[in-house]
């Protein structure tokens, strides 16, 4: 039987450019959807995972084509809710060699942003939910979506599902009168596969410390209940050449995954969610070690593919790992 995960967040609609086009010369964008938790969502059921999203679209026809992608995607729809508002929006210019990429957003007021999420019975959706994910974007948008979080991960604590929070600092979306101390460190308390590095650490935990790993130790004396406090690090060599690899930290001692030169990103938006849908998977399936590999490896193949979400398939992601069919022509 296929493990079952929820995830909760707002979904955009994403326009990129052609191309490497900048905003300045486009006249025509590529629309596709896109968002930090429906992608880990979206990841998780092309590995034969069972995957529903939590999210509110606009009550028109835009809400309803959003709508069908998650379902065109694998995703049940159950809880996506049609509801008054506008639709979040984001922008994407590519970047190449030494040249960055560049992302604008139009996501304020959005119908996920306004909406208290009401008519959710919690208890029924995580009825035999085996993972619960959530990030630091719901939030930072608005207090209405952090109340809803909030509830959902008490419920998913009194029912003994797994947590894990991507927090995601965002120094700009914290706009409607509470920071991140004010809202953050009560969520993480009910969350237990943590994604931070030293930034996070410091401004959603107030955890300042010389070293990541002296921030995880300190990390579980605040909120014990963590078990895995994980991160990749990137090194840019240039918009389309970067090294990363994996790092996680089990509680007593620190893994390194591979690591991996990765030339010629065809898109490197969604990375870090590819990242921690194969932890995800790995955790479920895998030793500790072994699920770090597994989710460098995803996120490594998520370069490769354009748009927000992972595409791949678990042999793929097991190819990689064990250098497998690296870059051939499979017939």
């Amino acid at each position: 039987m296929s493990k079952k995960i929820i995830t909760i967040g707002e979904v955009m609609m994403r326009f990129n450019t052609p191309g490497y086009e900048r905003f300045l010369q486009a006249d025509t964008y590529h629309l596709t959807y896109g968002g930090a938790e429906a992608n880990v969502a979206i990841s998780l059921a092309q590995l034969g995972m069972q995957a529903s999203h939590v999210t509110a679209f606009p009550d028109n026809d835009f809400g309803l084509a959003a709508r069908a992608y998650l379902r065109r995607m694998g995703l049940e729809t159950d809880q996506v809710y049609l509801k008054e508002g506008r639709m979040g929006l984001y922008f994407l210019e590519n970047g190449a060699m030494q040249r960055s990429s560049k992302i604008i957003y139009d996501r304020f007021d959005s119908a996920f942003s306004i909406w208290d999420g009401g008519e959710i019975d919690w208890d029924q959706v995580l009825d035999k939910a085996d993972w619960f994910h959530w990030t630091g974007i719901t939030p930072a948008i608005s207090q209405q979506a952090a109340d809803l979080l909030l509830d959902a991960l008490k419920v998913a604590n009194k029912k003994g599902v797994t947590v894990s929070g991507d927090i995601n600092y965002r120094r700009n979306l914290w706009q409607y009168g509470k920071g991140p101390l004010d809202i953050m460190p009560e969520l993480i308390r009910y969350t237990n596969v943590v994604v931070a590095g030293k930034t996070d650490f410091e401004n959603c935990m107030d955890i300042q410390e010389d070293d990541w790993i002296t921030c995880c130790y300190e990390a579980k004396k605040y909120y014990p209940q963590i078990k895995y406090i994980t991160k990749t690090k990137r090194e840019s060599v240039s918009a389309s050449h970067n090294n990363l690899h994996g790092v996680l930290w089990n509680g007593t001692e620190v893994l390194n995954s591979k690591s991996y030169e990765v030339t010629h990103i065809v898109d490197r938006v969604g990375g870090g969610d590819a990242y921690l849908a194969g932890l995800i998977y790995g955790l479920m399936h895998m030793n500790d070690q072994e699920a770090l590999e597994f989710a460098t490896a995803a996120t490594v193949l998520k370069h490769s593919i354009p748009g927000d979400a992972n595409l791949v398939k678990l042999d793929e992601i097991l190819d990689l790992m064990n250098d497998k069919n690296v870059g051939k022509l499979l017939r």
